[in-house]
């Protein structure tokens, strides 16, 4: 009798706060991120034209500045020495939105690694974003996706989230890039 192993799964990421250290891994992955997903959507000089260095000065910027809740998506336990940054996820209260607050969260970003696209890293991170979002008292969560990024907004359908309707645009590289707004509503965290 031929006893057959199936090799356990590979452990899902690790989450844990964003600090001062990734800063670096974070802004290569945001680079990356935008340079793989955006090829043919943005302009090629502009993705180009992209740079580590002064994406990780922005990042450390923004961190120190507060404000939103920073978490990255690690491959190994905290503390292992072979762990490295494969994802990175942001949030905190909706920017203004025709010059008035709403009461609800928003995701700024979410970024994995391209080599990690698929892994489960997204949903991990975006997940814990989501009850992180309720358990701060944020009845939904909205985020921006560019229109012609299927794949993300496919993702983000997926978990929940619906278009409401609103878009606008942004300017990269002299080309003005229509996103869409989606929204998901909420649940909160259970009376305990």
């Amino acid at each position: 009798m031929t006893t057959r192993h199936t090799p356990a799964p590979a452990p899902g990421p690790y989450l844990r706060e964003m600090t001062d250290e990734d800063c670096e891994a974070v802004a290569a992955i945001r680079v990356r991120g935008w340079q793989s997903a955006y090829r043919g959507l943005l302009p090629q000089a502009y993705l180009d034209a992209m740079d580590v260095g002064r994406e990780t000065e922005t990042r450390r910027k923004r961190l120190a500045g507060g404000g939103a809740v920073n978490l990255v998506a690690v491959s190994g336990p905290p503390g292992s020495p072979a762990a490295e940054v494969v994802g990175w996820a942001c949030y905190g209260a909706y920017r203004e939105d025709d010059g008035r607050r709403t009461e609800g969260g928003e995701l700024y970003t979410l970024y994995v690694r391209p080599d990690r696209t698929g892994a489960g890293t997204g949903g991990a991170l975006l997940a814990e974003i989501m009850g992180r979002a309720a358990a701060d008292g944020f009845p939904t969560l909205a985020l921006w996706v560019l229109r012609e990024n299927t794949g993300a907004r496919r993702f983000y359908e997926r978990a929940g989230f619906a278009p409401d309707g609103a878009e606008e645009d942004f300017e990269a590289g002299g080309l003005m890039v229509p996103e869409v707004r989606y929204v998901r509503a909420l649940t909160p965290p259970a009376a305990g």
